[in-house]
């Protein structure tokens, strides 16, 4: 099984800045469970009530097809085939955006996942079709695991032209064909105090064993587990919020103790609680400053004073690779010659090493960085084409050019 790296941020960390950028910079390999409650591209601004603890807290779930995306579909497109026709079937500019944004940042949290890992992306009817195919494409089809169906109920309106919408659902895959599971730690008691009295025949555990009835049962997955706002003690006003009793199931089932848990969109940091609640250790990211603030909100006023949390706004280091080198430095060089076949990446014309460039796919201007997934071997002729622009942009111009 591959090797695990040592996380490079202490434990109870909570950042604030784009998720992209910080998990780029986080050691593979160095997550034991994820759980993401993303925007869900529901095409609504939200905002906390003023006077709540969340006040201040807002973020626009609207998504519009962009240069930069076009770039990142085009980055996506020559290293990830299979996600790129995913990205295809979207039906609309706002829908592509909005994966674009997503598969960008679940590829660098299939790299951060340890092989023993999971992780819960958390979506509701919006998305899910879609989201489960970038899942599949990623993690593999095979290993998800549960498709769970978070239920609660709530009022209607008189004049109501269909059921009402009361679920989210939640995709959990593995990362490798082993993964944890701790069954008895989130047992229910059976229905009537006692097991099922069929469907045991051939079973290795009698029905009549009372020692397996008074252990209750493994949930099945639909879980009635009642929304936040219902809990005046728990409610903190933050749109979107996920009820505790959610996130303490899914951090005991799928992890152990002083396991590592990431919530790389962390919002009013439930998942925070709730891995420090059980002691796991924790990390968050949001793009609030706010989430930094609730977390030590929540977690006062759940166990008294609270100093040991970490607030960074910088982009971590790795340390499983050391310092990332000069984007055009040989070793770069070398390692993209061999991975392109000494083509260029535009015109797709065989060059000797030393005539070849190296060229960011997203210019640093638009957000690029000198990592290796955004670097790629050029010609001279390309490359000054290209510029600082796109890779459409220079695809058009050599189609005008032949």
């Amino acid at each position: 099984m591959p090797s695990v790296s040592t996380p490079n941020w202490a434990n109870k960390t909570i950042w604030t800045g784009d998720n992209l950028y910080i998990m780029r910079g986080m050691n593979s390999a160095s997550v034991d469970l994820i759980y993401l409650d993303p925007p869900f591209n529901s095409k609504t601004d939200y905002a906390a009530p003023i006077g709540s603890q969340a006040a201040g807290a807002a973020f626009k779930d609207t998504w519009t097809l962009t240069d930069i995306d076009v770039e990142w579909i085009n980055l996506i497109e020559q290293k990830h085939p299979q996600l790129y026709r995913v990205l295809l079937a979207a039906m609309t500019k706002s829908d592509k955006s909005y994966l674009v944004y997503m598969a960008a940042r679940l590829l660098e949290m299939e790299r951060l996942l340890k092989p023993t890992g999971s992780i819960c992306l958390h979506c509701d009817p919006t998305m899910a079709h879609y989201l489960k195919l970038l899942m599949d494409s990623i993690f593999g089809r095979n290993n998800l695991r549960n498709e769970i169906v978070w239920c609660y109920t709530g009022p209607g309106s008189p004049g109501m032209r269909q059921f009402n919408r009361k679920h989210d659902t939640i995709f959990w895959y593995s990362k490798s064909d082993v993964w944890t599971f701790n069954r008895d730690s989130v047992r229910i008691p059976h229905k009537d105090g006692g097991p099922h009295a069929g469907g045991f025949k051939g079973a290795s555990i009698e029905p009549d064993d009372p020692s397996y009835g008074a252990k209750g049962k493994v949930p099945e997955t639909w879980w009635n587990i009642r929304i936040a706002a219902r809990s005046k003690k728990e409610y903190v006003g933050y749109p979107t919020q996920k009820p505790l009793p959610l996130l303490h199931r899914i951090v005991r089932a799928l992890s152990g103790r002083e396991d590592t848990i990431l919530d790389p969109f962390c919002g009013c940091a439930t998942t925070c609680v709730a891995a420090d609640d059980l002691g796991r250790n924790w990390v968050g990211i949001d793009i609030s400053e706010k989430a930094a603030q609730l977390v030590v909100q929540r977690i006062e006023s759940r166990q008294g004073l609270f100093r040991d949390i970490v607030h960074r706004t910088d982009i971590p280091e790795r340390s499983d690779i050391g310092r990332i080198r000069r984007y055009n430095s040989p070793h770069n060089k070398k390692h993209l010659y061999g991975e392109q076949g000494g083509h260029c990446a535009g015109c797709g014309l065989h060059f000797q090493q030393q005539n070849l460039e190296v060229d960011h796919i997203i210019s640093r201007n638009k957000g690029g960085t000198d990592h290796l997934e955004n670097l790629q071997l050029m010609c001279g002729n390309c490359n000054r084409i290209k510029g600082d622009r796109g890779m459409a942009y220079l695809q058009t111009k050599l189609q005008l050019a032949a």
